[in-house]
């Protein structure tokens, strides 16, 4: 199987970002990691091991030899992606409708996600304290208003009374839970809690005359997600050839898209455990754990803007990144990325290593800029951080594009950062 296909299976096999996390898991395990309980204790031994908590999976390779003199090599990422969440009670009708109670999660681009038909995945807690994973396939969908009753140039849906979609018609017995529960096998009265998002129920696409082009939903950050996870495995694959003894990390949090803090994001604690509790199972003492991190290093990898090109002028005029090009590196002297000259540094000496070209982005003066995990964990870790990314057109929306090559540069580049 290409490493394209595989990539377009991986966003198929993850609505949200659970299934995101165990995907990863479970492909990790199937390539001899152990996997690791937080409540049992705590392994170092040579090998690889992952951990899940909700929707963010932590991996971390051991070296043989690895100890208190080590560092850790951490990639970093994120499985969430903006989207419609279903609300508590989300069940309802409206003019002979059965619709779907939804709020906006993180910056939908919010006239994307009309006319198309929506799967609604995510996780299940039932009665009995088991934990389901659900994805029932094309379910849902926003219908747009008929252009004879809406005469107006802009469409600026409300975001309460327009986002909400249908899931049937004349059959008020019909109910979204009461879809999920068949699909589970359980009846819905013993559903306890979810969290349930829509998603684009289309697969990715690769088309292109010329550049191969990847159009899918969810690549803001499943891109990154899925290029880290074939650097660690690559890089565990052919651990006997690494020269360093570092520890190999890949670390894909939850909650970026609304501002990572909860337990699972990288304004938690989730990474700060892994690195301090592998330390302690490597042998170190409080004072050999900073060290540790004294000479541990991170790439935050998360898409990046390339340069629009009907919207040129939203762009730095002497920074156009463009699909087709190589992996961006993200610079904000604002601090909206991490990325400063030693770690700029040290990530376009990986991407030469790995034979991928680079390009920088800067913002426009004139237009906000986002963020990314970078300086959230830089900030909780101390840890010299960069941000990175492929080059995206159409982020935020229900189906976003991005280019082969770049998608396969930064794996590369990513496995060249682990084993330099």
């Amino acid at each position: 199987m290409s490493t394209t296909q595989d990539f377009l299976d991986f966003i198929a096999a993850s609505p949200s970002s659970y299934h995101a996390a165990e995907e990863v898991a479970r492909t990790l395990v199937a390539a001899g990691f152990s996997r690791q309980d937080e409540s049992a204790e705590w392994s170092a031994a040579p090998g690889g091991h992952v951990m899940v908590r909700g929707g963010a999976v932590m991996a971390w390779y051991v070296p043989e030899g690895a100890g208190p003199d080590s560092g850790f090599r951490i990639i970093g990422s994120h499985t969430d992606s903006p989207g419609l969440a279903l609300k508590p009670t989300p069940d309802f009708d409206s003019a002979g409708w059965q619709q779907v109670a939804v709020e906006v999660y993180g910056g939908v681009l919010l006239h994307s996600w009309f006319d198309r038909e929506l799967t609604v995945g995510g996780q299940v807690i039932t009665k009995d304290g088991n934990r389901h994973l659900v994805n029932t396939g094309p379910l849902l969908r926003l219908p747009s208003l008929a252009i004879h009753l809406y005469r107006k140039d802009e469409f600026k849906p409300d975001r309460q009374r327009h986002m909400q979609p249908v899931l049937s018609v004349g059959t008020p017995e019909t109910s979204v839970m009461g879809v999920v529960g068949k699909q589970l096998g359980v009846d819905p009265e013993d559903i306890a809690s979810f969290n349930l998002i829509t998603a684009d129920a289309q697969r990715g696409e690769v088309f292109g005359a010329g550049e191969r082009l990847i159009a899918a939903g969810r690549m803001d950050n499943l891109s990154s997600v899925h290029a880290s996870l074939r650097a660690l495995l690559a890089a565990a694959k052919n651990a006997d050839s690494i020269e360093h003894k570092d520890v190999l990390v890949m670390a894909a949090f939850d909650h970026e898209e609304v501002g990572s803090t909860s337990r699972y994001g990288a304004g938690g604690p989730i990474l700060g455990d892994i690195l301090t509790r592998t330390a302690r199972a490597l042998g170190a003492n409080e004072e050999q754990r900073f060290q540790m991190f004294a000479r541990s290093s991170c790439v935050s990898a998360d898409a990046a803007h390339s340069v629009h090109p009907n919207y040129a002028e939203k762009h730095d005029p002497t920074h156009h990144p463009i699909i087709g090009q190589g992996p961006v590196t993200k610079i904000n002297g604002n601090q909206r990325y991490a990325s400063d000259a030693n770690t700029v540094a040290l990530w376009e000496s990986a991407c030469r290593r790995a034979g991928a070209p680079v390009q920088r982005f800067v913002g426009n003066n004139d237009v906000p800029c986002g963020s990314t995990i970078g300086p959230i964990s830089a900030t909780r870790l101390g840890i010299p951080t960069v941000d990175v990314g492929v080059p995206m057109l159409s982020m935020h929306s229900i189906r976003e594009l991005v280019g082969e090559r770049d998608q396969l540069w930064l794996g590369d580049a990513l496995e060249a950062y682990l084993v330099g």
